[in-house]
């Protein structure tokens, strides 16, 4: 385990809009909102652990495990969700996103049998769909998804982050 990595829940107010502004100087596609705000509303009423990573002492990324998932075959089936993996760029290939998955996984087997996660299709997922399965996560078998519906053969879809493959672990 790195001793420069620590992971903190999100608990205050202060800490949504570091998020919220780091996010935005950090990712081009990222707008500022409320997005990180109604995080911590979620994680006060216990549907959602949002950790965030820090490297040393400066914030490397966050992470999500939503404990009911909007994937119908998740929530149909009990199964967590890992959501929403960020590291900033220049801290990548630090095992940031391996400690925060180790966490989740750890919180995760106190209460279910199995985890999950989404990942896109395209190129820029390249790294985190080899990251998955190299740490056992394997489809769930249900097919792609594009905004949590099935993908219905023969219906055209655009290729974007709402394209996606989900995938289990048994903890």
């Amino acid at each position: 385990m790195d001793k420069n990595i620590m992971l903190k829940q999100l608990s205050d107010p202060s800490e949504a809009v570091m998020l919220d502004k780091a996010f935005s100087s950090h990712f081009e596609w990222y707008r500022q909102g409320d997005y990180y705000e109604r995080c911590l509303r979620e994680n006060r009423e216990g549907s959602r652990i949002t950790l965030m990573a820090f490297y040393g002492d400066i914030l490397a990324g966050c992470c999500h495990l939503l404990h009911r998932s909007k994937y119908p075959y998740f929530l149909e089936h009990n199964i967590p969700e890992i959501n929403d993996l960020n590291v900033f760029p220049k801290f990548r290939r630090n095992h940031i996103a391996s400690r925060l998955f180790d966490e989740f996984e750890s919180i995760a087997a106190q209460t279910y049998s199995h985890i999950g996660l989404g990942v896109g299709l395209y190129e820029d997922y390249g790294n985190a769909q080899r990251m998955y399965t190299s740490r056992g996560y394997i489809l769930d078998g249900q097919g792609m998804t594009y905004k949590n519906q099935k993908v219905i053969p023969g219906q055209p879809v655009m290729v974007d982050d709402d394209l996606i493959l989900y995938l289990i672990k048994k903890l």
